[in-house]
């Protein structure tokens, strides 16, 4: 807009200069952003393995043993286990698939015969093979697979590296972590430090709550699966038992199923009616574990509702993937422990309507009144028949 005289405001040119000075540093803080959603991940992933390990290194520190030295030993045992775990789980694994290999010709041999048998047909293995290795499928694959090594080479390469990310800043977070403390209080009044506090304090013991309650949890579903395994006889069971307790508790919502996978298969190699016996006691095991084993682990650590925990589940997957969905129920116990205390409640009114049943003002329910009416029935009939015998 002109001034009177026909000239440019001055206060125009600088206004479009701040609007694009404004655009520009919003489309440099959204690629800059982007372009680190990996590390802030890695980061986010890193804080809570630290809140996790916190009370172990705190316990440590307590009696004489300096962070750094309590946070290493942590870390330590925490990865011995796991490369144990790994070992023996690859062992497993490599034993039974070259098992499936060599049994592999007899499994489709008796899968011919019954085929045969069943729908009067003459196939033959010999026949099968050659065209197998003849199809157009198995030379694509095998072109696709020779391919793809470089690629699966590029991601182990960065999920090393990207573990390596994380497991350097859970150290730092949990050996600094008093520091850390200090340096995020500093820069704040000292009524927000109290809150700052409380919450850190509340985060680190519903984490570590969350994860005890996991951990326990996934004993008791290891033990019982061992249990079974054992009374089939089924090979490697110790180590099948560890997997279902592991990854039924820390992948939620399809955990179970993944777990049970591996066990099924292993017992298919043994006898395929031994599958669907493990089958079924997964399906088993996990509605008493829902119903009965976790409300009760889960009461004075993390005590959400399930629909809440589920909710949470969905949509800390929707927005990071994996991690939100491990993450989302320890993040969401914590931000209720914490606002919790700034809601404030009252009495609840004595009204019947909030214990599940309707109040007597509304009149009789529909089964009272037809007990009413059936008993009364009875009764206007004798009266009927005393006025017909008196006339």
């Amino acid at each position: 807009m002109a001034g009177p005289n026909g000239r440019m405001p001055r206060w125009l040119p600088r206004a479009m200069v701040l609007a694009l000075a404004l655009v520009a540093v919003f489309q440099l803080g959204s690629w800059a952003f982007h372009q680190l959603t990996g590390l802030l991940i890695n980061v986010l992933i890193a804080f809570f393995l630290a809140l996790a390990v916190e009370p172990a290194v705190s316990w440590m520190a307590a009696r004489g043993v300096r962070r750094g030295l309590g946070t290493f030993l942590v870390f330590l045992a925490v990865l011995i286990v796991a490369a144990g775990f790994v070992t023996l789980l690859g062992s497993m694994l490599a034993g039974q698939i070259i098992t499936i290999v060599e049994d592999f010709p007899d499994y489709l041999d008796s899968v011919i015969n019954w085929v045969n048998t069943h729908f009067h047909t003459e196939l033959r293995r010999v026949d099968i093979q050659e065209g197998l290795l003849r199809s157009d499928w198995l030379r694509t694959y095998v072109q696709n697979s020779a391919t793809g090594v470089l690629d699966v080479s590029a991601q182990v390469l960065g999920g090393l590296f990207q573990l390596l990310t994380v497991g350097l800043f859970s150290f730092y977070f949990a050996a600094d972590g008093p520091r850390l403390r200090r340096t995020v209080c500093s820069v704040l009044p000292p009524a927000r430090q109290a809150e700052v506090l409380r919450a850190w304090e509340i985060a680190v013991n519903k984490t570590g709550g969350y994860l005890y309650s996991r951990g326990l949890m996934a004993l008791v579903s290891g033990l019982a699966h061992y249990v079974l395994l054992e009374i089939l006889e089924v090979p490697y069971a110790p180590v099948l038992a560890v997997w279902v307790g592991l990854v039924s508790q820390f992948i939620p919502t399809i955990g179970t199923y993944l777990a049970g996978a591996l066990p099924m298969l292993i017992a298919f190699t043994v006898d395929p009616w031994y599958a669907l016996w493990v089958l079924v006691f997964v399906v088993i095991y996990q509605q008493f574990e829902n119903y009965v084993l976790q409300p009760k682990l889960t009461s004075k650590t993390v005590d959400i509702h399930p629909a809440v925990a589920f909710g949470s589940v969905v949509a800390g997957t929707a927005l990071l993937g994996a991690v939100g969905a491990l993450i989302a129920i320890p993040a969401i116990a914590t931000l209720q422990a914490f606002l919790g205390a700034y809601v404030k409640r009252y009495d609840v009114t004595d009204d019947p309507r909030v214990h599940g049943h309707r109040s007597s003002g509304h009149g009789p329910g529909l089964i009272t009144r037809a007990r009413r009416l059936w008993f009364r029935r009875p009764e206007a009939a004798d009266a009927r028949g005393e006025g017909t015998g008196t006339g």
